[in-house]
């Protein structure tokens, strides 16, 4: 039986350091996956979890792996909400939400909008001109997104945007650094100011079309209290905004850099779904799944102790090649791609899913259909990084060609 208390059985995750996997996380994943599925990370005071089967299997288990702890970052950061509780608590906090993000409402309420967002940020590009992505476009479309949803102006996308930055940034949070966390702490208390005065609208107006409003204007004892719908509107705030930003870029980049496959979707603009899915698979927006475990628990040769982090790292589950054949080649061919856990998957994967997935699909739609079309400056233009939040920190595109 293997524990964290001796190190040595655990050679790859003692040598393992946060700049590596912030810089390329993958060559780790493949070494973990290898020799060390399960394995005691030395620096960041964490179990990781890495083939596919084990990820799945302890997503699955909500009795000897939870969210609901004070240790998670998500808690630290955001407090209780649906992301950081279980059982009935979840359920009360996830029901109400739940029909705004399912796939019948968004075609409905919200594709045409997100169209028209797409093609507003488009039309600012001048032709010749070299253009940002990520500020100028794949970074300001889901939170115009989000705020729709919510029921609140696009003029506070500024303020959310600022919010949300300092949120990634405790999320990613690991090695526990203090002045991040009373940045977010403070952050997250501006939010809820700004929120509390929508709400006090959304009350006076007896609004119900938006989903602040309905959760606000709730009838009797299916109404949240006002904190409670702060807490849970901003876990899906932010939600909404990481994994939309990193699939946008992170779909780009796996296009730019194989323009045989890229030739091909601008010819077939239907593949853009599935090209969208194999970037989920390939270069996993959000990296990890945290649990923390409840109890003493052996898994195989591994004793968990009771509190133990236990990052399930969807990132390397979806290059396990024990089910993705060739697994670090991008190919929107693969029969199986649907097989990804670039949403985690159980009780707390993502709600927002449909959502991110028509967003990307919209935006690669609107991009790639640019007359003059647009052109990756690879030299200026770093690949994706981050072992949690995992996208290019830039990518500059030259409008037009000649």
């Amino acid at each position: 039986m293997r524990t964290k208390t001796n190190t040595e059985a655990f050679p790859i995750g003692a040598a393992i350091r946060s700049e590596a996997l912030a810089r390329d996380p993958y060559p780790w994943y493949a070494q973990l996956r290898s020799k060390e599925p399960v394995s005691w990370i030395q620096e960041l005071g964490m179990w990781y979890v890495t083939r596919y089967e084990d990820v799945r299997a302890i997503l699955m288990d909500d009795r000897r792996f939870t969210t609901a702890s004070e240790k998670s970052l998500i808690f630290d950061t955001f407090g209780a909400q649906m992301l950081t509780s279980e059982g009935a608590e979840h359920d009360r906090y996830r029901r109400p939400v739940q029909p705004y993000f399912a796939a019948g409402y968004i075609r409905k309420t919200f594709e045409a909008a997100i169209e028209a967002s797409a093609r507003a940020l488009v039309a600012g590009f001048a032709a010749g001109e070299v253009v940002e992505m990520r500020s100028a476009f794949a970074a300001r479309l889901p939170v115009q997104t989000i705020l729709r949803v919510f029921g609140m102006p696009l003029e506070a996308e500024a303020h959310f945007r600022k919010w949300y930055d300092s949120f990634e940034a405790a999320l990613a949070n690991f090695t526990g650094a203090q002045e991040i966390r009373r940045a977010a702490r403070a952050n997250v208390e501006q939010c809820h100011e700004y929120l509390g005065r929508t709400m006090q609208e959304c009350a006076a107006m007896g609004e119900r079309d938006s989903l602040l409003g309905a959760l606000v204007n709730a009838p009797g004892s299916a109404r949240l209290c006002d904190d409670e719908i702060r807490r849970n509107m901003l876990i899906i705030f932010f939600g909404g905004i990481s994994t939309v930003e990193a699939v946008i870029l992170n779909s780009l980049w796996a296009l730019f850099t194989h323009p045989e496959t890229l030739a091909r979707v601008r010819n077939n603009p239907s593949l853009i779904v599935r090209a969208v899915e194999e970037t989920l698979r390939w270069r996993s927006p959000v990296q990890s799944a945290t649990r923390h475990v409840v109890e003493t628990t052996l898994y195989g040769d591994i004793e968990f102790a009771a509190g133990d982090t236990v990052n399930c790292m969807l990132g390397a589950a979806n290059r396990d090649e024990a089910l993705f054949a060739d697994p670090d080649r991008f190919d929107i061919d693969r029969p199986n791609v649907q097989r990804h856990l670039g949403f985690a998957t159980g009780t707390h994967s993502c709600l927002g899913f449909q959502l991110a997935k028509a967003e990307a699909r919209i935006a690669l739609q609107v991009l790639l259909s640019e007359p003059g079309g647009l052109d990756l400056l690879v030299q200026d233009s770093p690949p994706p990084e981050g072992y949690e939040f995992h996208q290019p920190r830039s990518m500059y595109v030259r409008v037009g060609r000649g």
